[in-house]
């Protein structure tokens, strides 16, 4: 499989390719605006991790698609840089110097763990009927962020959740969700992306005439220079401070697992695996991943991560590198373009996510919901990524539930030393 070709020689292929890498790119586009506004709230400056973020981002996604040849694109990833801020910054009182030494140190464990083959050895050890429920779990997960971000689903006092208010935005989301929707069963090719625009055009009027949307661009701020004010001002020294171990340790984890979560749902959703099963070219996979981790705390940004929202252009046909690269490329503009972004405003994004969610769900039926010993662990793990809003509570108690559950039946020496490991280290980020 590593020796696939990058670039595809059938030129339809090729454009389906690239069109996939648009497709991803365009789903993953926000974390240029929101990892700066997250970590801003650290001290670092806004411009400074805007410009890290799209230098981690291209570095990343270019090497998985290089270095790989998978389609998945490589960011700073959303929850890690909300632990970096809140926990490590605002809560624990230390400086963003040396919160990036930690994401540094972090991004070396996690070399060493794939450099040694331990991460895949990691992979192998999940069962599959838990990997069939963590990639539908991820797919509830990816919708769910759909519908929150057009403000469908909103947060109610009352009943936790609740349906937002129909007003010109929630309904510009639902027409752009039924226009998708129609251009994927008529089997129109591109028609994740062709959704995406058609949204955003139909926000434009909305954004200037009626308010709640503003995806209008300034023209006589479109171009803003890079800022790298914050490259190379992590503090490698002190981050390695016996206090700061539990902070590494949890960047570690949870990086670890967000990531093996989202390979190994990816794969599994998108038929993206080798001969025997496992996901394709997982250990330069996740030496990518790796390499992204330990950029980012040079770079001045909190860890990077394979993104979930790659399976968009999974789903629009992406299979090889190419789509990474292209994904990739287009980062790079924003450097300079970084307004331009914000033309496409979050419910353009949004149908094209849930109806992913859609896709995501295909391996749920090979899930044996008669055996209760698997079918029980895999509905938690399913079901707890959505409402905890994170994969990797998900996947920690998907993983203690079936050890437990299969000593239960009896099933105790078919449980591999790994996932006993898994196991403990799972207690431990619960404890820490």
């Amino acid at each position: 499989m590593a020796d696939m070709p990058i670039v595809p020689k059938d030129s339809n292929k090729l454009l389906t390719e690239i069109l996939a890498g648009v497709s991803s790119f365009l789903a993953t586009a926000y974390i240029i605006i929101v990892n700066p506004a997250i970590l801003s709230q650290a001290g670092m400056s806004f411009p400074a991790v805007l410009t890290a973020t799209v230098l981690v981002s291209f570095f990343s996604s270019l090497m998985m698609g290089l270095y790989a040849r998978n389609p998945i694109l490589v960011a700073p990833g959303m929850g890690l840089n909300a632990f970096f801020t809140f926990t490590a910054v605002l809560t624990m009182k230390i400086s963003y110097q040396i919160a990036l030494g930690a994401v540094f140190w972090s991004g070396i464990v996690f070399l060493l763990l794939s450099a040694f083959n331990i991460r895949t050895y990691i992979v192998q050890a999940i069962p599959k009927t838990l990997r069939y429920a963590i990639a539908s779990g991820i797919g509830l997960f990816i919708a769910m962020i759909g519908l929150a971000n057009a403000k469908f689903v909103v947060a109610n006092p009352a009943t936790i959740i609740g349906i937002g208010k129909l007003d010109t935005a929630v309904l510009t989301f639902v027409a752009g969700l039924a226009i998708t929707a129609f251009l994927l069963v008529k089997k129109v090719k591109g028609s994740i992306l062709i959704g995406i625009v058609l949204t955003t055009l139909l926000a434009w009027p909305i954004g200037r005439w009626w308010g709640g949307i503003n995806p209008i661009v300034n023209v006589a701020h479109l171009v803003a220079m890079p800022d790298f004010s914050l490259l190379f001002q992590l503090d490698i020294l002190h981050s390695l401070q016996w206090s700061m171990v539990p902070v590494i340790f949890a960047f570690v984890f949870t990086d670890m697992f967000d990531s093996l979560s989202t390979f190994v749902g990816l794969s599994e959703a998108a038929g993206l695996v080798d001969e025997n099963g496992e996901p394709r070219n997982i250990k330069r996979s996740l030496m990518v991943d790796a390499f992204s981790t330990t950029i980012a705390g040079l770079l001045g940004s909190s860890p990077g991560t394979a993104y979930i929202e790659s399976a968009v252009g999974i789903e629009q046909g992406g299979r090889t590198g190419l789509t990474a690269i292209t994904g990739a490329i287009l980062f790079l503009p924003f450097l300079f373009l970084s307004p331009l972004i914000s033309a496409v405003p979050a419910i353009a994004t949004a149908p094209a996510l849930v109806l992913v969610g859609v896709f995501m769900m295909k391996p749920i039926i090979k899930i044996n919901w008669i055996q209760l010993e698997e079918a029980i662990p895999a509905f938690i793990a399913m079901v707890f990524i959505p409402l905890t809003y994170s994969i990797t509570q998900g996947i920690i108690w998907g993983f203690l539930s079936w050890t437990l559950l299969q000593v239960a039946a009896g099933k105790a020496k078919q449980i591999s030393i790994a996932l006993w490991i898994i196991d403990i280290f799972a207690i431990l980020s619960l404890i820490i």
